[in-house]
């Protein structure tokens, strides 16, 4: 990029960012262009502008306070203030050790100068006197006390120059002096920290030189009482400082420090403000570093931390605070401005005396952000917030009651009619403008419909029920198949008692295609029995049994095409499984027998004279197709992701009754898993249509044997974790993944479609878990190996498929021993998207003359033949699609005992496996022992066969017959148990 294009694209940015000032990503490329094109004035206006709308880190911050020591003199008083402002500003944001080290020492510079040229007087309170500046020193050192393991480098360096100053003070001042220095290391003592013992060392030097010899024994044994309190605290978090530490402070090791602080009966506030100042300061790098997960972690974390300074009733300020400075950290995120709103609304006096902004203010400027206009959940809580205000304040003023919670409450019944009028109808604005972006901003809108339940029960409030009833009827038309406003827009009806338009509506909805038509139709005939005549009754039965039929055909239909569907993609499927050399093997086998081959040249046995086979394989498809119009339709196709909720935190003894009636009123219940973790019971519920997954989502926090259990859509903590090392197996991904939460299981593929699958699903207990484990995404564990971590949409289910990998990959053969990946990667790339190149390499890292190059599509692939014979570094090349199944047979060594004993000799066969056993496990086992060419689980029967690719060994198998008629040996449930844990547990 030359000089003007750069300037180009800077000028592209800042009028980017005029619109749209708090796009985060806007505001990295302006600080990346603008040094790039090595205009620091610019790249210093930028960092001043992310950090008026963002809060910053060390990154940030450092460059402008030096920007600022470079500006101003700061030998003179004006000056050194001007940074130390600078310096409050970014101690504002987030925790930083080196940043309040810096601070200190930048104060003690100061102090040392001015006191040595006499600029301030001894004993004053002015700017860098001993006093200020031991004033301004611990205010520092107070901001980092709680971090349990670095706050000794702002105490020590605090102490160091109070007993230093202790030499300059000299008559009566002295003793005093040396009493306050004596209070910080008692106080310093009884404080949480991993260096408690060298405090308990410097103090003993400290009464050894500076208080009277006969005091020192008595002065240590009562600061050993001290201190015991805080030993013992230490110890009890000592386990999480280490597990920080060994984990590089991962993201799940802070979680984990964070829910032991809280379930505290008593908890102390110092240290769990501290551990969410460390945490949110970790998030902030992450997320500024770009990684995935970090910026979730940083609003869990935010609300977590204001929560718990609430709940445990930390002081006014310190919540304004918080709640200041999480805004600036996550402006995108609206439960935590609604958790702001609620806050001034309970403390009103702060917004009387100005240190806070009024609540509408509040809001206007959440939305000014522009954060909110995609994304519904995060809004949602925002207008929610604002209109839950405004509704307090009038019904207040309307009851002419006092409320007790609210200062603004007591003080509505004094409201002017006028106003009470304003307020009302901006109340309702902020709902309807809710309701129509919410719209807007997702065309399924909001499947919950909080925001019309809100209006509609304002609007019954206010008398006005015909506005509630077109609350639901707008609704019916915008959620055309949702079942809900329907219901509720006949309900609103039929409690007007305007039972004909609840009539019409009911007939209306009986003939839309409704997600749950059966409960509007049962909501029918009861409204019917209730409120109509016989006459009614007979219509509406009428209706719903047409309704019916044309549901239950239009169900049948698609039922009827996902059976095929299912049944050609396992007849392809299947048909890809056999290899040639196995189908010519077993034809041999036949054969063998004393089987008769079929000829498809000779005559049928009954055939009349002149008609072959030929014609008789014309006619059969005829009767296929008859009998296929009188088969009864197929099942619908199994579809667990999208049909399953997954059920944590149960009671112990948890049992299949309870659970089913638990969810019985959800819909029609497949299969229920109840699986004993080893700190945790947990089950998994499949219903049998995904119909009823919002309706199990709603027994969240519902009680089972007195006890709240957590229930949530079984993919969101699920992850599809692709493109690791082919070294990698169960125990090692269990080993990367369990840094993040409790892992229920880990499902590997199949290697029927391509042996170099490398993909696999990990499931946790809980979708925060998964969240933070995306921070995995993009991390190398091998040269050339990106991890990619993505939750597991079932949307996206296409796009995680490679069983047409074979398909979409060529072989490309002949290639120069000085080929490279990325001469393969230049070729290919012009006839499609390329998604993977795999070359043999020797020892040397030269090309042993093939390789795999993968694509992104399966026409892309069969574009790509077209290379075949093209010349690359004087040589031509052959491509073809791949087929790995036939090149590796062909690799495989023979065992010299002819075709049938050498199947045999390779093949084995593992009697009595656990249920449920994965292929993908079992390989990973067996290929300990042996190189496995494919394995294939028999459910029924719990067995499997193993192909391997060498002649088996004694090594490989319990028992190795010698008779070449005898069967493929078998290994029993003992050894084949053995086996599976030495893979994994399944």
């Amino acid at each position: 990029m030359d000089e003007e294009q750069a300037l180009e694209a800077l000028s592209n940015v800042i009028t980017a960012l005029a619109e749209a000032p708090y796009d985060l990503a806007l505001h990295a490329q302006h600080i990346q262009l603008a040094a790039a094109a090595h205009m620091d004035d610019q790249v210093l206006a930028a960092r001043e502008t992310l950090a008026g709308y963002y809060a910053c880190a060390d990154d940030v911050w450092i460059p402008l306070i030096e920007a600022k020591r470079a500006s101003v003199d700061v030998d003179t008083v004006e000056g050194a203030l001007a940074v130390l402002e600078v310096y409050g500003r970014a101690e504002e944001d987030y925790l930083s050790i080196p940043l309040l080290k810096q601070h200190m020492d930048f104060l003690i510079d100061r102090h040392a100068d001015f006191a040595a040229s006499g600029g301030v007087a001894k004993g004053s309170e002015e700017p860098f006197s001993r006093e200020w500046t031991r004033g301004a020193l611990r205010a520092v050192v107070a901001r980092g006390t709680g971090h349990l393991t670095q706050s000794y480098l702002l105490w020590d360096a605090l102490r160091d120059w109070e007993v230093e100053g202790l030499a300059e003070i000299q008559g009566e001042e002295r003793p005093a002096a040396i009493v306050e220095v004596e209070d910080m290391f008692l106080a310093r003592l009884q404080q949480c920290h991993s260096t408690n013992d060298d405090t308990f060392n410097a103090y003993s030097s400290f009464t050894t030189n500076y208080k009277a010899a006969g005091a020192y024994e008595t002065l240590l044994v009562n600061a050993t009482k001290v201190r015991a309190g805080a030993k013992k605290a230490y110890g009890w978090r000592e386990p999480y400082e280490t597990a920080l530490e060994k984990s590089g402070n991962s993201l799940y090791a802070y979680q984990s420090y964070i829910a032991y602080e809280h379930r505290a009966k008593q908890p102390d506030l110092v240290i769990l403000s501290n551990i969410h100042e460390r945490a949110i300061a970790e998030a902030a790098k992450r997320r500024a570093a770009g990684e995935a997960g970090a910026e979730e972690a940083l609003r869990l974390w935010w609300a977590s931390y204001v929560d718990g300074m609430r709940r445990n009733d930390a002081p006014v300020e310190q919540q304004l605070s918080l709640y200041q400075r999480a805004v600036r950290s996550v402006p995108g995120n609206g439960e935590i401005w609604a958790k702001y709103m609620r806050f001034l609304e309970v403390n009103n006096e702060l917004v009387e005396d100005g240190s806070a902004q009024p609540i509408s203010a509040l809001y206007d400027k959440a939305i000014s952000t522009k954060l909110f206009e995609k994304d519904i959940e995060q809004m949602m809580p925002l207008f929610l917030a604002r209109a839950g205000f405004e509704r307090r304040i009038c019904v207040a003023a309307l009851a002419g009651e006092q409320s007790a919670e609210s200062t603004l409450a007591q003080s509505a019944i004094a409201l002017p009619f006028l106003e009470l009028q304003d307020r009302l109808a901006a109340l309702v604005g902020i709902l309807t403008d809710g309701i129509k972006t919410t719209r807007a901003a997702d065309k399924s809108g909001d499947t919950r419909f909080r925001l019309e339940r809100f209006l509609f029960t304002l609007y019954n409030e206010l008398g006005q029920p015909d506005d509630a009833a077109k609350v639901w009827s707008d609704a019916t038309k915008h959620y055309r198949n949702a079942y809900i406003p329907w219901l509720e827009y006949t309900g609103a009806l039929e409690r007007q008692g305007n039972d004909t338009e609840a009539r019409k509506a009911f007939a209306r909805a009986a003939r839309a295609p409704l997600d749950w038509p059966e409960m509007l139709w049962e909501a029918w005939l009861a409204f019917e029995h209730s409120n109509g005549s016989a006459a009614d009754i007979q219509d509406a039965l009428d209706v719903v049994e047409r309704a019916r039929a044309q549901v239950d055909g239009r169900r049948a239909r698609e039922a009827q095409k996902a059976g095929y569907q299912a049944m050609q993609v396992v007849a392809e499927q299947q048909a890809a499984q056999v290899p040639v050399a196995d189908a010519v093997a077993a034809a041999s086998e036949v054969s063998a027998a004393g089987d008769v081959a079929m000829d498809v040249d000779a005559p049928a046995p009954d055939a009349p004279s002149g008609s072959g086979v030929k014609r008789k394989a014309e006619d059969a498809p005829a009767e296929e197709s008859k009998k296929a119009k009188i088969e009864p339709p197929q099942p619908l196709k199994r579809d667990r992701e999208n049909c399953t909720v997954f059920a944590g935190e149960l009671p112990s003894g948890t049992t299949d009754d309870e659970l089913t009636q638990l969810f019985k009123d959800c819909g029609a219940i497949r299969e229920i898993k109840i699986t004993q973790l080893p700190n945790m019971l947990v089950a998994t519920v499949e219903f049998a249509a995904r119909d009823s997954v919002p309706a199990a989502l709603t027994k969240d926090k519902k009680r089972v044997r007195g006890q709240e259990i957590a229930v949530h859509l079984a993919w969101e903590s699920t992850l599809y974790v692709t493109n690791f090392p082919e070294s990698m197996d169960d125990e090692a991904l269990r080993k990367l993944f369990a840094q993040y939460g409790h892992i229920f299981d880990v499902r590997w593929p199949s290697k029927k479609f391509k042996s170099t699958r490398r993909f696999c699903y990990v499931q946790y207990t809980a979708p925060t878990a998964a969240k933070l484990a995306l921070e995995l995404h993009g991390r190398e564990l091998e040269p050339g190996h990106s991890l990619n971590v993505y939750v597991s949409n079932p949307e996206r289910r296409k796009e995680r498929t490679d069983a047409d990998a074979n398909a979409r990959e060529v072989y490309v053969a002949g290639l120069s021993r000085f080929a490279t990946k990325e001469d393969l990667e230049k070729l290919f790339r012009t006839y499609g998207p390329v998604k993977e190149v795999r070359m043999a390499l020797d020892d040397g890292g030269l090309s042993k003359g093939f390789a795999f190059v993968e694509f992104e599509e399966e026409k892309d692939a069969t574009k790509a033949l077209g290379a075949n014979n093209y010349e690359l570094k004087k040589r031509r090349i052959a491509v073809t699609l791949s087929d790995t199944r036939v090149r590796s047979r062909k690799r495989e060594p023979d065992s010299g005992l002819g075709k049938k004993a050498d199947a045999r000799s390779r093949t084995l066969r593992i009697r009595d496996l656990p249920p449920g056993t994965q292929e993908g496990l079992l390989q990973q086992a067996v290929e300990r022992l042996a190189p496995v060419r494919r394995v294939e689980v028999r459910g029924a029967t719990n067995e499997a066969r193993v192909s391997l690719r060498t002649p088996r060994t004694r090594r490989a198998c319990c028992s190795c017959p010698t008779r070449s008629s005898s069967p493929a040996p078998s290994l029993g449930s003992r050894r084949a148990r053995t086996l599976l844990r030495q893979g994994a547990a399944v």
